[in-house]
């Protein structure tokens, strides 16, 4: 029976990173194919709506991207929630140097939800001049293709189907590296993040990643809005299902964005995994908890006791599946030493993490401190009484 279980474990294990593999694979050459229709589609103006808080390392270039679109209708509408925000400097350069590129920046003071994000778009939004809103993160960096694709992806049926476009959004590669901490943040989005969306997404069940966003915001409005989503720290995932149970199609343009990480530190790698950890453990328990079956190096001892010494050929099979070949699918042979050494590290960072995500309770995100509950609900916490 042992034997049987042990057994049972690895398939599904090897099975999860096939599988995932594959669906990264496929959808990022159907991606590319899907590139050659974007050309000669209609181009309705566009509001890009990017959030900004401090001055990322390479925010100047990230930013300097988007004001390089080949995209005949858009504007850029940028939004801090500082006075002395340091993107501030860096948004004004950049408007100095492309000045016939629409493009505003709005200093708020919106206060509304618990999600900072969240209230920084809210408080954007009003100054967006079009119905159709691409919301981006400012640490992407995008091709100058990327408006275009988008807006086609939008404009076109989704198939058999012809369930109407509700929301686009794109995968993404980690890029950048220049630290420890940034190199397995990378190995970790380029692996089991994008995997975690794609695998789902190609067999119907669409997870959103708010990296990258585009939809007709009076559509949004009727679902609900911003408003729906102020108090939740999932909030990307919330607005993919709005639109799924809305019997609206979620599909991923062609365009594979680089979200470029830098500079980050060990620590900062566990609290962010940790925060995502976190909220999928909300999100869905019971998912989560399997999470410890996509992990080769958590389930050696079991391949140990079932195949010996060729139980770490197994392991380092499934990690160059999973991290090696998915690298290679989103980033070329670019630098693919980094998670073919980083693998199994990466997995005992992420064990630690996995281990202590059911024991947390609070997060902290930009400064911001505030109780996690079902769903993602954010709570914000109790105020001293003084007692």
């Amino acid at each position: 029976m042992a034997m049987f279980l042990a057994k049972v474990l690895l398939t599904l294990c090897t099975a999860w990173a096939v599988a995932g593999c594959i669906a990264v694979v496929r959808t990022a050459r159907a991606s590319r194919r899907q590139r050659l229709l974007a050309s000669g589609h209609e181009s309705p103006a566009v509001s890009i709506l990017k959030p900004l808080c401090g001055a990322d390392p390479g925010l100047s270039a990230n930013l300097d991207t988007f004001f390089q679109q080949d995209y005949p209708n858009f504007e850029l509408v940028f939004g801090v929630q500082r006075d002395d925000d340091p993107a501030i400097a860096v948004v004004s350069d950049l408007m100095r140097r492309y000045p016939n590129v629409s493009a505003r920046l709005i200093v708020h003071h919106f206060g509304t939800g618990i999600n900072p994000k969240v209230q920084n778009l809210r408080g954007m939004l009003p100054s967006a001049s079009n119905d159709l809103i691409l919301i981006s993160d400012s640490n992407v960096r995008a091709p100058k293709h990327y408006v275009r694709e988008m807006v086609a992806t939008f404009t076109t049926p989704r198939g058999a189907d012809k369930r109407p476009v509700g929301l686009v959004t794109n995968m993404f590669a980690g890029a950048g590296e220049d630290s420890l901490g940034a190199a397995l943040e990378n190995v970790q989005l380029n692996g089991f993040c994008v995997a975690g969306c794609a695998l789902p997404t190609a067999l119907g069940d669409s997870l959103v990643v708010g990296k990258s966003m585009l939809m007709a915001r009076g559509e949004f409005e009727r679902l609900g809005g911003f408003r729906r989503v102020a108090d939740v720290l999932a909030e990307d995932y919330v607005i993919g299902k709005m639109y799924q149970h809305g019997g609206y199609a979620v599909k991923i343009a062609p365009t594979v964005l680089s979200n470029i990480t830098s500079r980050m530190t060990m620590k900062a790698f566990m609290d962010r995994h940790l925060r995502w950890g976190m909220l999928r453990f909300r999100l869905r328990p019971a998912t989560f908890l399997l999470e410890i079956l996509s992990s080769p190096v958590a389930l050696l001892p079991v391949a140990w006791a079932l195949l010996g010494p060729y139980a770490l050929l197994w392991m380092f099979g499934v990690l160059c599946v999973r991290d090696v070949a998915q690298w290679a699918a989103l980033r070329g042979n670019d630098r693919l030493w980094v998670p073919a050494l980083l693998g199994t590290l990466r997995d005992i960072c992420m064990l630690l993490v996995w281990l202590r995500v059911p024991l947390k309770r609070h997060i902290m995100w930009r400064g911001n401190r505030a109780r996690l509950g079902a769903g993602t609900l954010l709570f914000p916490p109790p105020t001293d009484t003084g007692r």
